[in-house]
């Protein structure tokens, strides 16, 4: 009997989960089968020394180039609170931080500068010879006037343009979990959520649409599976009923008098300010710049690259 009859040569796949999860956008790994063991030590050698060159001596990692990849258009509402402008700038840079290879930019709908549409403005001039790619990310919570009407305008602007429009950040998982870091970061602590006196109210913009509102129901739902049962009572700042201090009337009528309300803002501003001063015992800050939400615009972006451009949107939204 042969040696290899005893030991049949088998192919030997690297793969990530030998290696380790690679990072988002470093490319796929090269699976090309490996007949020996020297090839496989060949082939790690090679994978960590790629990936060793996206680090500084120091630990972090160097900022790449951009590639050809789709820009990453981040837009946010905008706010007259400076904090608004600093939080999504360090909520983009978790982001670069997390793919740094992505080019990454921010665009406001009203009131900050850069405004979207100068943004967009600004990407076609560099990239028109090229071809313009890029992916609206809206730094928006649920569906509602923003995403159905002004993305899409700004998106029809450049009709040479290759500009997906993603979906809204809420409802998701991702949002729940800053929702909960947040109320622990408050006060709120894992006992509160069986607690026969504990409740939350979600804290929402608010909007007349009224998938905005079942957005904002879901995530109501979700929150409140999350914190063990607990009720969680959406309420909104402006536009529709019930208001902040009228869901933490309703919630005080049942027995609830330990009430926390969570902040479903992506960033500070006057909504946010005054949801929170409402509250009767803790109010938990804005989302912001957490590594759940920064995770969740690449996963929005990445999800967009899927479906169809905006072009091609619009001519099926004509002819249905």
């Amino acid at each position: 009997m042969t040696e290899s009859a005893v030991h049949p040569r088998e192919s030997l796949p690297l793969d990530a989960t030998f290696l380790g999860a690679m990072p988002l956008g470093a490319g796929p790994l090269d699976t090309t089968p490996l007949d020996t063991t020297a090839q496989l030590l060949s082939r790690i050698t090679d994978q960590l020394g790629t990936q060793l060159s996206h680090v500084t001596r120091n630990g972090t990692r160097r900022r790449m180039p951009p590639t050809e990849r789709p820009t990453l258009v981040a837009v946010a509402h905008g706010s007259r609170d400076p904090r608004a402008l600093r939080t999504a700038t360090a909520l983009l840079d978790l982001v670069r931080e997390l793919r740094p290879s992505l080019d990454v930019r921010l665009g406001h709908i009203e009131l900050n500068e850069p405004l979207l549409t100068g943004t967009l403005a600004a990407l076609h001039a560099e990239r028109r010879a090229q071809g313009t790619r890029a992916v609206l990310v809206p730094l928006l919570l649920g569906r509602g006037h923003h995403v159905k009407h002004d993305l899409p305008k700004a998106a029809a602007a450049l009709p040479a343009a290759d500009i997906r429009i993603a979906a809204p950040l809420g409802p998701h998982p991702l949002l729940v979990e800053a929702l909960c870091s947040r109320l622990a970061d408050a006060g709120w602590r894992p006992e509160d959520g069986t607690s026969r006196s504990a409740g939350v109210v979600l804290a929402a913009a608010g909007s007349r649409d009224p998938d905005s509102a079942s957005d904002t129901r879901r995530t109501a739902d979700l929150l409140s599976e999350r914190l063990g049962g607990v009720p969680v009572v959406p309420a909104y700042a402006s536009a529709v009923a019930p208001t902040v201090p009228a869901a933490v009337r309703a919630l005080t009528a049942r027995g609830r008098h330990r009430i926390a309300v969570a902040s479903y803002f992506a960033c500070p501003g006057q909504f946010a300010t005054a949801s929170a001063a409402a509250t009767p015992w803790i109010a938990a800050a804005p989302l912001g710049a957490h590594p759940a939400l920064a995770r969740l615009l690449l996963q929005r972006y990445d999800e967009a690259l899927s479906t169809p451009t905006y072009a091609t949107q619009r001519r099926e939204l004509a002819t249905a």
